[in-house]
């Protein structure tokens, strides 16, 4: 069959093409419907298997996060231990309530030590409550010679309590130096302040 013959043929009257067109037409058909049919499906396929890469990607780091932190969980362990001890340290130079009024004590035999003389000693009348601790501020005024006040500053910092020293500030008065400070001590609340403490702060954030 010629090149001709295959340009007479018409569509029209294709029940009456030779053999050999209509299998080719047939052929062609077939071949067409199956690419037709494979691009549909792999499209979804193709679709599926970038969510799954995505998904693999995820997955991977993932893994390295927990891997790392399963290769680390003993150092991770050990620093919460130190933590903790350290933690502990701190809490055992906070006083309790019956402890108060001796730091109280110290710190003034602190300064009369020094042979500074008190003009004020004056605790505040309500202390500032934070999560675990209490915060009592003193309002210190001493008179006294510049060496003997900064000694006083040092024996207070070596107290075997958390005192602090704050808001410092010394003048000359004929001849006198008179330093004016505040002097904040700390005590760990009991368990029944903590309590209250909590349940204070959790119905403050049921109020918003």
């Amino acid at each position: 069959m010629t090149l001709d013959d295959i340009r007479r043929l018409n569509f029209r009257e294709a029940g009456n093409w030779p053999l050999l067109p209509k299998i080719a037409v047939l052929g062609i058909l077939v071949v067409l419907i199956l690419l037709a049919g494979a691009f549909f499906d792999w499209k979804d396929q193709l679709d599926a298997l970038d969510r799954a890469q995505d998904d693999e990607a995820k997955l991977r780091v993932s893994y390295s996060e927990k891997k790392a932190k399963a290769v680390n969980l003993e150092l991770y362990v050990q620093q919460l231990k130190e933590i903790e001890q350290a933690f502990g340290a701190l809490l055992k130079q906070l006083p309790n309530k019956s402890e108060m009024d001796a730091l109280l004590t110290d710190i003034n035999q602190a300064g009369l030590g020094r042979g500074l003389q008190f003009e004020l000693f004056r605790p505040a009348t309500r202390e500032r409550i934070a999560e675990f601790y209490a915060e009592l501020p003193i309002t210190v005024r001493v008179t006294g010679t510049y060496h003997d006040m900064g000694a006083f500053a040092s024996d207070v910092a070596q107290l075997p309590r958390i005192v602090t020293l704050n808001d410092i500030g010394i003048t000359n008065d004929k001849g006198t130096l008179v330093m004016d400070a505040t002097a904040k001590t700390f005590r760990y609340l009991d368990e029944d302040e903590i309590a209250k403490q909590r349940k204070s702060a959790k119905d403050a954030k049921g109020k918003k």
